[in-house]
């Protein structure tokens, strides 16, 4: 187990008032237990007491360790899970659940009235997550110096005629060369006018001279996941894609420098959009400046206007303003953001300048 990331959990469950949670995510385990199991439709699940009486139930068709600091509740498929369950709830105390807890398993707990109640507690998980260690710094660290060695390489294949989905499939090669785990995301890829689509998926448009080329990409490492956007421009920039582009940049650049522990995410939104506004492209800048990051692509946490929470040290989120005209162009740059102590850290260190590839 995981005791910082346990006790950050349980502190959270205090502010809840809840003195037990069951959590089904295997997400969650995981980050609790640092062991990963895909249950599929099996029944798995951490419980959590604040008198410490932990227990973790996993079917007999699993390999564990034998020590994996918390009492081990084993059952076949032919057992009466649900039983073992409710033999290890309080009865008197309401129970906390996770958002991903399937109804196939909440409803049987509900009705044989294993907890006086049953609370969405998924923020006592969501809050500790947001908060990265020092293990899970230095992971994202190494997730974000892979995609930044994966955008040099894939930008060797920018070549007239090549494919959207070409290079989708070129840089699920090149991760795997480069040792990453796996994808954060499925590519995307965006040449000309189909950048002004914020997710286009790649098709079969081919490169062409004057486009630009929209690039978000992600990749895993030992579960962490990596995010950037970057957009380059194919043979030659026209005066108007110059423009935007700067705008974008400037908005990703002065917004990354505000960030600092105690700043409300709410005006680090605020300072990228006012630019892109003030350039009086505010109506093409579309979705939220950025979103929290961790063992998912896109975690608890955002930043945008409507958020209300302020920046702490370890929280890493995405800093990704863009430009998107319809049937015109579309520029987006992305970095991924640590807040520390003092300042912030960017993950990210492939080039932000303009590039033209010839």
């Amino acid at each position: 187990m995981k005791q910082n990331r346990v006790e950050a959990v349980l502190k959270n469950m205090e502010s809840l008032n809840l003195s037990q949670i069951l959590i089904t995510d295997p997400l969650a385990i995981f980050y609790l237990t640092g062991r990963m199991i895909k249950p599929f439709e099996r029944f798995y699940a951490l419980y959590l007491n604040q008198n410490g009486n932990h227990k973790i139930f996993i079917n007999q068709l699993e390999t564990v360790p034998e020590d994996l600091g918390v009492e081990k509740v084993r059952f076949t498929d032919s057992d009466s899970y649900m039983d073992l369950v409710i033999k290890t709830t309080d009865h008197t105390e309401p129970l906390g659940i996770d958002k991903n807890m399937p109804a196939r398993f909440l409803l049987p707990l509900i009705d044989q009235k294993a907890a006086s109640g049953f609370v969405n507690a998924s923020l006592a998980l969501d809050q500790a997550r947001a908060v990265k260690d020092i293990q899970e710094q230095e992971l994202m660290r190494k997730a974000s110096h892979l995609n930044d060695m994966a955008m040099a390489e894939i930008t060797h294949f920018f070549k007239e005629g090549v494919t959207e989905t070409d290079l989708a499939e070129q840089l699920k090669k090149i991760y795997r060369d480069l040792g990453a785990d796996g994808l954060s995301f499925e590519p995307l890829f965006a040449f000309g006018s189909n950048a002004a689509s914020g997710h286009h998926w790649p098709d079969d448009t081919r490169l062409k001279p004057g486009d630009c080329i929209l690039v978000d990409i992600g990749c895993t490492w030992e579960g962490y996941c990596s995010d950037m956007t970057r957009t380059f421009f194919y043979k030659n920039v026209t005066q108007h894609q110059q423009e935007v582009y700067h705008t974008v940049l400037k908005a990703n650049e002065e917004a990354e420098k505000a960030v600092t522990p105690g700043i409300p995410l709410s005006s680090l939104d605020q300072i990228a959009r006012g630019i892109i506004t003030d350039k009086g492209y505010g109506s093409a800048f579309t979705h939220r400046l950025g979103h929290f990051i961790g063992l998912e692509d896109h975690e608890f946490g955002d930043v945008s206007s409507a958020s209300a929470d302020r920046a702490v040290p370890g929280n890493i989120f995405s800093i990704e303003p863009g430009v998107y005209l319809e049937n015109d162009m579309g520029v987006r740059v992305e970095d991924l953001v640590l807040v520390t102590d003092h300042g912030h850290e960017i993950l990210n260190h492939f080039s932000k300048e303009l590039t033209v590839i010839d």
